[in-house]
């Protein structure tokens, strides 16, 4: 009898295996609608949705919708341009590998494009802000403390910039930023040569500070590396070599503390030893 318990259990169990069929219907119904509409969707159509969730700050959904325009259109007026945005939403969307892998595809498919200056420039940001980018805002001190692959990575994509395209809108903003990469790349080896010098590495205490001075010269390091020259050779009992440090240290940067606290150490022994 459908009033006992046994029957009544059957009955819910029926009805509620046919709303979970209904819902699950509908669930595949709608999935398939909505790839249907994208399959149907033109380029034009496609890349207006794409950049209208660029535009909304909706990055995974413009790279989505990108991808798919890419996929499915692979030549016409808007790959092109589809390209660069990709680079720029895979940049926002915290994807830096693939960012620099559209950009750099870009730069190779269409090197002649009005636009490939821009490439360059967001290819220089991506590892900027890979390498640099929390940790200035955050701990600027902290910068010089990091791996800095990526921030010569972006040093070479701005200077590459500079070089091909020199009156880029983009040209300003890179020389501002190479500015503070390179004072960065200079005080990072300056480091990598003190703690050489406390393990008393001497020979890489002399290759760090050379290379600073040949690749990062007149930068407010430049200073610190002679200093760390002039005490490397001493410990290295290379005396014409540490002489030419000094020299130059003391020539070009005179009220550098090592300079002035040197002269004054000679000044006390001269007054304690008077006679010549």
């Amino acid at each position: 009898m459908l009033s006992s318990p046994s029957a009544l259990r059957t009955l819910s169990k029926n009805i509620f295996l046919a709303l979970l069929a209904v819902l699950v219907l509908a669930g595949v119904s709608a999935c398939n609608k909505n790839k249907d509409y994208q399959d149907y969707r033109s380029a034009a159509e496609l890349y207006a949705d794409a950049k209208d969730s660029l535009d909304k700050q909706n990055w995974r959904r413009a790279v989505q919708e990108y991808r798919t325009l890419q996929t499915r259109y692979p030549f016409g007026r808007y790959t092109e341009q589809s390209m660069l945005d990709l680079g720029y939403a895979y940049f926002k969307a915290h994807q830096p590998e693939s960012a620099l892998s559209t950009l750099d595809r870009f730069i190779r498919t269409y090197p002649a494009h009005a636009n490939v200056d821009y490439a360059y420039y967001l290819k220089g940001l991506v590892n900027y802000e890979e390498n640099l980018g929390v940790l200035e805002r955050m701990m600027p001190q902290r910068v010089r403390d990091r791996d800095q692959t990526t921030a010569r990575d972006s040093f070479a994509d701005f200077k590459e910039l500079l070089r091909r395209f020199p009156d880029s809108r983009y040209a300003a903003d890179a020389r501002q930023r190479m500015v503070f990469l390179r004072n960065n790349l200079a005080a990072y080896e300056v480091s990598v040569a003190e703690y050489y010098m406390r393990r008393q590495a001497y020979i890489a205490v002399v290759n760090r500070a050379r290379y600073l001075l040949e690749n990062y010269p007149g930068t407010p390091q430049s200073a610190d590396a002679l200093m760390l020259l002039h005490q490397a050779y001493g410990e290295l009992s290379m005396g014409e070599l540490q002489e030419d440090a000094w020299a130059v240290l003391e020539t070009n940067y005179p009220d550098h503390y090592y300079v002035l606290g040197k002269k004054k150490k000679e000044s006390w022994a001269s007054r304690l030893w008077p006679f010549d």
